[in-house]
């Protein structure tokens, strides 16, 4: 079992996630319920998912979680480049 807590990738993805809703706070207020809303939530599933593979008995487990992590961040990738497309 993994102590979340003290995993440095846990912790970048708590100030990641900060930052997020920091950005999308300044976000146009149509799109509020929209990519902020996308983006808040793929932000917190980094971090959430590094949290509950910490619980788990197995390192493949554990591998499993990290990779959920790691789709969110790219699904955040896409998103703010969308934003940057739409000129946010």
């Amino acid at each position: 079992m993994h102590r979340f807590k003290g995993l440095e990738v846990w912790k970048k993805s708590r100030l990641f996630c900060s930052e997020i809703y920091a950005i999308t706070s300044r976000f146009p207020d149509a799109k509020k319920f929209g990519l902020t809303n996308q983006l808040r939530r793929a932000s917190v599933s980094i971090d959430s998912n590094i949290a509950e593979s910490s619980s788990r008995q197995s390192n493949k487990d554990f591998a499993i979680f990290l990779q959920i992590s790691l789709g969110s961040a790219y699904e955040i990738e896409t998103q703010l480049l969308i934003t940057s497309d739409l000129k946010f």
